[in-house]
């Protein structure tokens, strides 16, 4: 079965088409839009950001429950689309895509007007000078969304919602290898009543997310690799387009010597091969302590062996297809320098050579070090390796042994140690006896350090990233000259250096020792 997509020989087409990874069947067909008709959509979104932006958050929530209602009574068919297009099981779909989601609207809807509330500032003692301030929080304009494939639906619904919630209206991209969820995003708002034009969804190639940022929208959002971040980095930062990047991560899962071994073996399964291993969160190295690694590898390998690869739409399918040809020959090159290296593959290794699609085999790897591939890139594919470690300090040194920094994992019987490890971690999210889907938890933020990108999404810091913050300051005694307005005296000079040992220590009780230099300056300025 080969890639879809033009190559260099051939120019690129007005169409993308839609491929199910399991059987490399055509499923749909959208258009592949050109500068021009972005630059059109993001107009229109601009315009119907002026009246959005004026509607109370209870009206904004109540589209976003009656796409929900829709949501609910067609989740079923759409777990079939997104396994279909993504290769992940349907239940999968149903489990790491669809619930998550729906979790997300309905808290962002009951909850975003009190998360963006204006918040009054403590101003020390600028406030005993009838000063006052506070922050209020304003939409942005037009948010231009660029979705990845692995996550169709859960992850660029997110951003909707809360973009949506804040006040602005979006432009969607979606990834031209899953382009038909999201049209079907962008119909189930339609649907719920959504006006025209606040979410618009714009499909086609590189080139169409290129021209999303070239439209000038007032953020974007991208989650996709390294290399293509840094050219949306660089292209925002040409027009000063405030980004948030989330760009995939090397995550360690360190497993302890007190964890409970059969509950860390099977999360290490499940966070490794969940999706194919195409998450952003997936377990891609596990540093296990040197006296227990033989039995968690024996566990890890049993449980692999038990998993059932299979199309997506099959009920009897744990993993499914990856989602593209080039993902699946990177998997295999990187499992391959590893054994020839002197890696051994315990389970997998291959190419399911049973299935049509684009199937790789759940693979266990040990020994693996840290100089290989597939300890050190981005594998993005059913890849468990195991390496072992001696000592707390030699795990903490492994796992920050990254250009990434998205997740990690700490698995121990002991909270207070897992406690202690987690925060010397590099990573935005440490979980402790935990994989993977704190992405599906719609209060807490999400995002990473280093290489994996820079600001949130979802929780409070995610909304945040939705708006502009705006500082208001009162000034009740504007009847009164401000004492250090010109001109620059003597008298001046002698309160403005009280000022700065007194009322710079921010004490009411050092203050009152330079009220007399304060009152010298007002009777000079009242002449």
């Amino acid at each position: 079965m080969s890639s879809p997509g033009p190559t260099k020989e051939q120019p690129a087409k007005p169409e993308i088409v839609s491929y199910d990874p399991a059987t490399g069947a055509e499923i749909g067909r959208v258009p592949n839009l050109n500068q021009a008709e972005v630059a059109a959509a993001v107009e229109r979104a601009r315009a119907a950001h002026a009246n959005w932006r004026r509607l109370s958050f209870y009206k904004r929530a109540g589209y976003i429950w009656r796409a929900r209602e829709i949501i609910l009574a067609e989740l079923d068919q759409l777990a079939e689309l997104i396994s279909r297009e993504a290769g992940k099981p349907a239940l999968e779909a149903i489990s790491l895509d669809l619930s998550p989601s729906l979790d997300l609207m309905q808290y962002f809807a009951r909850n975003s007007e009190k998360m963006l509330r204006p918040e009054k500032l403590n101003i020390g003692l600028f406030g005993l000078m009838g000063r006052s301030s506070r922050v209020e929080y304003q939409s942005l304009g037009v948010i231009g969304i660029i979705a990845p494939w692995n996550f169709p639906w859960g992850i660029p619904s997110g951003e909707v919602v809360m973009a949506l919630m804040a006040g602005n209206t979006v432009v969607l991209k979606p990834s031209e290898l899953t382009p038909l969820t999201g049209v079907k995003l962008g119909e189930i708002f339609a649907r719920a009543g959504l006006p025209e034009n606040v979410l618009q969804i714009v499909t086609g190639d590189g080139a169409t997310g290129a021209a999303l940022i070239e439209a000038g929208v007032d953020k974007i959002m991208f989650t996709g690799s390294v290399a293509t971040g840094r050219k949306v980095a660089a292209a925002a930062g040409e027009r000063l387009i405030p980004v948030v990047l989330e760009l995939g991560g090397k995550n360690p899962m360190v497993v302890l010597e007190d964890a409970h071994l059969e509950t860390a073996a099977e999360a290490a399964v499940w966070g490794a091969f969940a999706n194919s291993g195409q998450a952003c969160a997936s377990v891609e190295r596990c540093y296990v302590h040197e006296s227990i690694i033989d039995k968690f590898t024996e566990l890890v390998v049993a449980k692999t062996r038990k998993i059932r690869q299979a199309a997506g739409t099959s009920p009897e399918s744990d993993v499914g297809a990856m989602s593209s040809e080039n993902q699946l020959a990177i998997v295999d090159d990187h499992v391959s320098d590893a054994v020839a290296h002197g890696a051994k593959a315990r389970t997998g290794g291959h190419r399911n050579s049973k299935l049509d699609g684009w199937f790789y085999e759940p693979t266990v790897l040990t020994g693996v070090d840290q100089s290989m591939k597939v300890m050190r890139a981005e594998t993005f594919g059913p890849v468990l390796p195991i390496m072992p470690f001696c000592t707390e300090e030699e795990a903490i040194r492994l796992a920050n042994d990254s250009s990434l920094g998205l997740t990690a994992n700490v698995y121990t019987s002991d909270i207070g140690r897992g406690k202690r490890v987690a925060r010397q971690i590099e990573a935005g999210t440490v979980m402790i006896n935990e994989v993977i889907y704190t992405h599906g938890i719609a209060q807490t933020p999400w995002g990473g350090v280093k290489n994996s990108g820079f600001g949130r999404t979802h929780g409070k810091l995610g909304l945040l990233e939705m708006v502009s913050p705006r500082h208001i300051h009162i000034n009740r005694a504007g009847f009164m000259p401000d004492l250090w307005w010109f001109g620059y005296t003597k008298t001046a000079g002698k309160m403005f250096r009280g000022l700065a040992r007194r009322f710079a220590t921010g004490s009411v009780l050092e203050t009152t020792l330079v009220l007399p230099q304060m009152i010298k300056r007002f009777l000079e300025k009242k002449q």
